[in-house]
């Protein structure tokens, strides 16, 4: 049975963790284009760390605390059980968001609020229990999540450049209220759908266009990977994108799309070990990857020009990348893709990679074990690992010691392809 199928949600909200704020914001509209209400949860603040902490035992990783804290957050502060659902994805492999539900479920069970209500569909068919393979609602939910990344790349392709300050946050402002407005549409003709989709994104990049803009003379290019929810929530990373942006660095960030290609990716790999190279659901999984790609090259036509020198890799060409460091084959979750990135990132001329992680992710941890050799062949590329936990020290001062170990690498870099090393 499908996340959604046989639930009832009359009379109650889905509150969407903002792993993105463009990304929950798309999700909800998509979900009350169907009649759902939905809404992003409420920003995170200083009780959500309080509350969370109340709630775990410190073996959870920092995503896993702030999700469970805005959870209780909301509830503490007067929202009827009875009336909201917590949207709360899971995953299969080494990556303690497997146990976020469930942990959530228990919580909410122990404190009184067992009627509350979790949706959790799974990576393990690349989310697609959500609503079928290809309904109106998972495409709606995949054009959503492309669209709202890519008007994310005009606004940190252009921010960092822009003579007038919040010129390019009132732009993503408003093509993001555009976009949504589109999205909450019930989706009965998908054609229609794309079609206002496209006429959206022309529009925001029009609104991008016509900011002003300085030279880009001496600002770095750094690529942004990681765990995903610690990278993308601006709150359990400290706003470390602005911070970046503040010394002098434009930060090219991975997006959401890219680890459902990777879950999408994983899934037809397991159906081949399986021997389903010709079963019914290797079929499904390959429909839905033509669904995807057509509708993900249908909305970056408007945005080519305004993305050229930062288009995204395919994701078996990200694997490709990565594969003599650390195979698709032997591991699992984001280290696969940040590693695969990491080299992909340095081909495309980037000047440092920068990984987001939560504080004992294993994800992290594995990956900054084998970054000495990416670097070792990407002419000392500067990589480093910023883990976070809500405690961190003086992190504008460390960013500044990476940007000069960037500045140094710009100054001396080359084009040439790898180098040659074990």
């Amino acid at each position: 049975m499908s996340a959604l199928e046989g639930s009832n949600f009359t009379g109650r909200t889905v509150f969407i963790p903002p792993m993105s704020t463009g990304g929950a914001r798309a999700v909800a509209a998509v979900f009350g284009s169907i009649g759902i209400q939905a809404a992003p949860t409420p920003p995170s603040d200083e009780r959500t760390l309080t509350i969370g902490a109340r709630y775990t035992s410190g073996d959870e990783c920092y995503p896993e605390k702030i999700t469970i804290g805005d959870a209780l957050r909301l509830l503490e502060d007067g929202a009827d059980p009875r009336k909201v659902a917590f949207f709360m994805p899971t995953t299969l492999g080494p990556c303690r968001f497997g146990q976020y539900s469930q942990l959530l479920r228990k919580v909410l069970n122990d404190n009184g609020y067992g009627e509350a209500m979790i949706i959790s569909p799974s990576s393990a068919d690349g989310y697609g229990d959500i609503g079928g393979n290809p309904t109106a609602l998972m495409r709606s939910a995949w054009r959503g999540i492309v669209a709202s990344d890519l008007v994310r790349k005009l606004l940190l392709r252009t921010r960092p450049y822009e003579l007038s300050p919040g010129a390019s946050d009132r732009a993503y402002a408003e093509s993001l209220d555009d976009l949504c407005a589109v999205l909450s549409k019930p989706p009965n003709k998908m054609k229609v759908q794309l079609s206002e989709l496209i006429a959206s994104l022309s529009k925001a990049r029009d609104r991008f266009r016509k900011i002003p803009r300085k030279d880009g003379d001496g600002i770095l290019l750094v690529g942004v990977v990681g765990e995903i929810f610690c990278r993308l929530n601006a709150f359990s990373n400290e706003d470390v994108i602005r911070k970046l942006e503040a010394q002098g660095a434009e930060a090219w960030l991975s997006d959401i799309s890219e680890w459902i290609w990777y879950t999408h990716s994983e899934r037809q790999r397991k159906l081949r070990l399986a021997d389903e190279r010709f079963s019914l659901g290797m079929l499904k999984a390959k429909i839905k990857g033509l669904f995807m790609q057509k509708d993900e090259h249908a909305l970056l036509l408007p945005l080519r020009e305004d993305l050229r020198g930062r288009e995204e890799a395919d994701i078996e060409d990200l694997m490709a990348h990565g594969r003599p460091y650390l195979p698709q084959e032997g591991a699992m979750g984001e280290m696969v893709v940040s590693i695969g990135k990491a080299v992909y990132l340095y081909e495309k001329g980037v000047d440092g990679i920068l990984d987001i992680s939560p504080f004992t992710c294993m994800n992290g941890i594995v990956s900054e074990a084998i970054y000495p050799r990416v670097a070792k062949r990407c002419q000392g590329l500067p990589i480093r690992t910023f883990y976070f936990d809500g405690t961190q020290g003086d992190l504008d001062r460390d960013i500044g010691i990476f940007l000069e170990l960037c500045r140094s690498y710009q100054r001396r870099k080359s084009r040439n392809p790898l180098q040659p090393g074990r």
